[in-house]
């Protein structure tokens, strides 16, 4: 298996600093929205507030990877007497809840960092954190590189042409192509 150099992009959450405004949220439910910018709706945000306002307590969690079962971890955690499930801080998205699932389709979320052409500078919801609780960061990680093999990106092509058209599949291939 090849070694490749990837910028792996990540976002630190000071929890101590989180006042709980959940402008995160709402800026990545507008970002995200069809057309960008259109609605608000948190339930579409990749970024969630874990919240106790009675103590003063909020943790960011943003989403993370689908799985496709229930994991076995049923830990509890007490913070300021509180008692909290190891699902509250969970990235995951799960069948289990329905915390970061596109409230419409059920379809999973995932933090996707606001992948934008031009690229932005960092997450919107890095930039609109007035508190400075979350810190986005990159950093450059040798990891291992898997083949591509020709049967998969036939299958891959094809699954595009049957979902969105041959037309249209070759028109953003020579999008992607032009410098």
């Amino acid at each position: 298996m090849a070694k490749a150099r990837k910028i792996v992009k990540s976002v630190t959450i000071v929890a101590d600093k989180c006042n709980g405004c959940r402008a995160c949220e709402v800026i990545c439910s507008a970002f995200h929205a069809a057309p960008r910018y259109s609605s608000n709706n948190p339930a579409r945000s990749r970024i969630r507030i874990v919240r106790e306002p009675l103590r003063d307590i909020y943790l960011p969690v943003y989403a993370g990877e689908y799985t496709q079962s229930e994991c076995t971890g049923r830990d509890k955690y007490i913070i300021d007497g509180k008692e909290y499930s190891e699902c509250d801080f969970c990235r995951a998205s799960c069948p289990s809840r329905d915390l970061f699932k596109e409230p419409d389709s059920g379809l999973p979320l995932k933090c996707d960092m606001c992948e934008d052409t031009p690229p932005l500078a960092k997450p919107k919801c890095v930039e609109w954190c007035l508190n400075d609780a979350l810190i986005y960061e990159e950093r450059e990680e040798e990891v291992d590189v898997e083949e591509v093999r020709l049967g998969d990106v036939e299958i891959g092509i094809e699954s595009l042409i049957d979902k969105y058209g041959l037309q249209q599949v070759l028109d953003t291939v020579a999008r992607r192509v032009k410098p």
